[in-house]
C-alpha cells in the first residue's frame, strides 16, 4: 500500500515553496538611516515600497536576492497611500505576481520582508479583518486595507504579504495607522503604483467646501428620483475656491458628483481622485427643495 501523506509535511513544504517563489521578487530597501526596510519587483525595473521609508531621494540602494545590490530613483511617492516607486538602474527577471480575487478572512498569508541581505524572512498568519475605507495622511483615503496576525518585524514595511501559492496579496506598511501594521490589497497598490511611475504622484481633487451628513426626506427623494437616504449639506464654501466659483451654496445639499452618489464625506473624498482633477464635473445638488444641477471645475489639492 503507497505510504500515507503527512497533511502538515505537505503544508510545511507548500509554504516553503510559496516564500521561495515570491522571495525571487522581494528586494531589500536602503533609502533611510536606520534599519532598511522592504520591496517589491513591481515591474522590472520599478520597485514598489513603503512611502515612509523613504527618506531620501538620492544614493538609494536596492539589494537583489543575490546578495548584489542596484542604484535606485524614486519615481513617485504618495503620502495617502504610503506607497513609493522606485526605479532601477537596470532591469531584473522576476516580476512578483499579484493574486487572483479578493482576500478572505481566515486565509493562512505569509509576511514577508528583506531588511538585509542575509536573505528572506517570513512570518505566518491569517487575515484578521478586512476594512475600509480609512482617512490617511496627506488627504489620502484608502478604500480597503487588511489586518492579519502576522508578526511585522523590523524592515518588513514596503514587503509583501503572500498567499500559499507565493502571489502578491498586498504590501504591508506600518506608516498609516500610528504605527500598527495594515496591508494594502494589491488591486489597489498595483494602480496606484501604475499612476506614480507615470505621473509621479497621485492626484487628488479641491472643491473647497466644508460639510456634514443629512438625511434626506422621502419627499426630496421623490423630487430627487431615486432612492438615497443621505447627501452632504454645506455648512461652508471657501472663499475663491472651486465650488464658489462653480455657484455651490451654504445650505446646498450635495447628492451626486460626475453621476455618482455621494452619501457621506469619504464618498466625496474618493470620487475627487485621480482623472477627475482639472475637468469640469457636474454637481447635483438639493437647493429650496429643488434639484439643481452645478458645473464645477475640480483643482488640484496641494498639501
Amino acid at each position: 500500500m503507497p505510504k500515507e501523506t503527512n497533511p502538515l509535511n505537505a503544508l510545511s513544504d507548500a509554504m516553503a515553496d510559496a516564500v521561495a517563489k515570491a522571495a525571487a521578487a522581494t528586494l531589500m530597501v536602503n533609502a533611510r538611516r536606520r534599519f532598511p526596510a522592504s520591496g517589491i519587483a513591481y515591474a522590472s525595473d520599478l520597485v514598489l515600497t513603503a512611502n515612509h521609508v523613504v527618506e531620501r531621494e538620492d544614493d538609494i540602494q536596492v539589494g537583489l536576492p543575490d546578495g548584489s545590490q542596484l542604484a535606485a530613483n524614486l519615481a513617485g511617492r504618495d503620502l495617502g497611500s504610503d506607497l513609493a516607486v522606485l526605479r532601477l538602474e537596470r532591469k531584473m527577471t522576476t516580476i512578483a505576481e499579484a493574486a487572483p480575487g479578493d482576500a478572505q478572512v481566515g486565509q493562512l498569508v505569509l509576511a514577508l520582508g528583506r531588511p538585509t541581505l542575509e536573505g528572506i524572512q517570513a512570518s505566518l498568519g491569517i487575515i484578521s479583518a478586512i476594512g475600509g475605507p480609512v482617512r490617511t495622511g496627506g488627504g489620502g483615503l484608502l478604500q480597503r486595507y487588511l489586518q492579519t496576525d502576522a508578526t511585522p518585524y523590523p524592515g518588513f514595511s514596503g514587503g509583501p504579504l503572500i498567499d500559499t501559492a507565493g502571489r502578491v496579496i498586498g504590501i504591508n506598511t506600518s506608516g498609516l495607522a500610528r504605527g500598527a501594521a495594515l496591508t494594502i490589497p494589491a488591486t489597489l497598490a498595483w494602480s496606484v503604483a501604475s499612476t506614480l511611475a507615470a505621473h509621479g504622484r497621485v492626484r487628488r481633487g479641491f472643491l473647497g467646501v466644508r460639510s456634514q451628513p443629512v438625511s434626506i426626506p422621502a419627499a426630496q427623494q421623490r423630487v430627487l428620483g431615486r432612492e438615497q437616504a443621505s447627501g452632504l449639506l454645506l455648512v461652508s464654501v471657501e472663499e475663491h475656491s472651486p465650488a464658489e466659483k462653480g455657484g455651490l451654496l451654504i445650505g446646498d445639499i450635495i447628492v451626486a458628483l460626475d453621476g455618482k452618489a455621494i452619501s457621506d464625506p469619504d464618498e466625496l473624498l474618493a470620487v475627487l481622485i485621480g482623472d477627475v482633477v482639472g475637468k469640469v464635473v457636474t454637481i447635483e445638488v438639493i437647493r429650496a427643495g429643488q434639484v439643481a444641477k452645478v458645473a464645477v471645475t475640480i483643482e488640484e489639492r496641494r498639501d
